[in-house]
């Protein structure tokens, strides 16, 4: 079995959960995620299958959406709702549309963030939330991030009360923190904030509507009919240039072979190799051997 199965996670379920009730789903160990969601968000998670597990990381870098809610008032130590407040501002607001819609300008595009100490994040060997979970405060390494977008979607021209809520969607890449973002967005408008809901609506080239549930995916197993949600692993190289390999060097490439640099690396990221509409290596520039190229991935015909 081998492709890329494309799961909405829903809530209450971490990202590993779902690997393990698919695992069991299946009858396969071969089975991996692409980029963690907490176990309160819900949304658009592709799960890799078989040799789909080789190009995990290449949907994992790729672009995500995001609907957020963002609520202005109160700030979390998890910087979402599951957390314990920390710190209030429950004064009377009014803050306009204009107001938000420039916050959110001055964080799209390539933005520092500090990863929230309840996340994965490792300093000295630890994940963050390890040191969270004992009240020990460590420093925390910045990040960049970049934000393509970022889409007031409330109707409205004011925001009024003693908190303040509003729906976002964001366009972004790969390590971006929505609630450290709903927190930025709150410092920027002057009050605590924090990240009320999530849900990720795609993920790389896959969204909502192409998603299937647990449940869904049980019965289609059950069915024998599994095949036919499974999208072929060339899906998570579509951001590559994709090149018919000659006749001659397709038993050089099967095998691995470093290579003469093909004239497209000049211009291009990665090459990816097809033969007969199968991908079959990704080739790259040589790291250290000038004119050349060697595989980063490679993939069996056979599968």
């Amino acid at each position: 079995m081998n492709g890329i199965l494309p799961l909405w996670k829903e809530k209450g379920m971490t990202s590993h959960d779902c690997v393990f009730k698919l695992r069991k789903i299946l009858g396969t160990k071969k089975v991996g995620h692409t980029g963690t969601l907490d176990p309160s968000v819900e949304g658009v998670l592709p799960i890799c299958i078989g040799q789909a597990t080789k190009v995990a990381e290449y949907i994992t870098d790729s672009g995500k959406e995001y609907i957020a809610v963002v609520s202005i008032g109160t700030a979390t130590e998890t910087e979402d709702a599951d957390g314990a407040v920390v710190a209030s501002d429950l004064s009377p607001k009014h803050i306009t549309r204009t107001e938000i819609e420039a916050a959110l300008a001055k964080l799209t595009g390539e933005i520092v963030q500090i990863p929230p100490m309840y996340s994965a994040v490792k300093v000295n060997g630890k994940k963050l939330y390890e040191y969270a979970r004992k009240g020990i405060e460590v420093e925390r390494p910045e990040r960049k991030v970049f934000i393509r977008e970022i889409e007031l979607l409330n109707p409205v021209q004011w925001y009024e009360g003693e908190t303040v809520s509003f729906r976002i969607r964001v366009a972004c890449g790969k390590g971006t923190y929505i609630r450290t973002l709903a927190v930025q967005i709150g410092e920027l408008l002057g009050f605590p904030a924090h990240m009320a809901a999530l849900v990720r609506t795609s993920s790389g080239t896959y969204v909502q509507d192409d998603c299937r549930t647990l449940d869904e995916v049980r019965a289609l197993q059950e069915e024998g009919q599994i095949a036919t949600i499974l999208r072929p692993l060339e899906d998570a190289l579509s951001d590559f240039t994709a090149i018919e390999i000659p006749e001659e060097l397709l038993e050089k490439v099967e095998n691995g072979q470093v290579l003469p640099e093909h004239p497209l690396l000049d211009t291009e990221e990665a090459l990816v190799f097809m033969n007969e509409g199968k991908a079959l290596a990704v080739y790259r520039k040589h790291p250290t051997k000038l004119g050349l190229m060697k595989p980063e991935k490679m993939f069996p015909l056979n599968r």
